[in-house]
């Protein structure tokens, strides 16, 4: 179903991102898929020194760039959503993305707690347990949280709004550049 012409012109304000936001976008979605790709079956094999090395320095890594990703959508262009979206829509498009930088960054913080519980000899006990279920629970969350932001991206291109266009590089909706 296409928009009606007044929701057009209503958001005709749809501006693209930045070709440094799409590319941290996108980026930032290649290093997530090889994360998952490349995480423990088991706390157990952190025993090999030279894996917990690199798990700790990628989690490190992928915090420094997740926050550099936000701070920098934050102050150059936190929406692609224009000024005449109702509220509930805007608050809830940034409550899925708070909920992503944050499900995100305590995926990584859990793991490096858990990284420095194993490598000072803390192997179990309710201190590794508790950090252990805090990052699973992050891990689910942004599961969940990125199935929604992915739904949504899918809303705005069925709807044919802008938004689509403003960070997707395929798929384009002709005339919403």
């Amino acid at each position: 179903m296409k928009p009606h012409t007044t929701e057009l012109a209503a958001n005709s304000t749809v501006r693209p991102h930045s070709r440094t936001a799409k590319v941290m976008h996108w980026g930032f979605i290649g290093i997530f898929i090889y994360a998952l790709t490349k995480q423990l079956d088991e706390v157990e094999e952190l025993e090999d020194f030279a894996l917990l090395q690199y798990e700790m320095v990628f989690a490190t890594v992928f915090l420094l760039l997740l926050g550099v990703r936000f701070i920098y959508m934050r102050f150059t262009r936190p929406t692609a959503l224009p000024a005449d979206t109702p509220r509930a829509v805007s608050l809830a498009a940034k409550c899925c993305h708070i909920g992503m930088y944050l499900s995100l960054s305590l995926i990584a913080i859990t793991g490096l707690v858990i990284g420095s519980l194993y490598g000072s000899g803390t192997k179990s006990g309710a201190a590794m347990e508790v950090t252990l279920v805090l990052h699973e629970i992050a891990v689910n969350s942004s599961f969940i949280l990125i199935a929604i932001h992915i739904c949504a991206a899918i809303y705005h291109r069925r709807k044919s709004d802008g938004i689509w266009n403003s960070m997707v590089p395929v798929l384009k909706v002709p005339g919403k550049d």
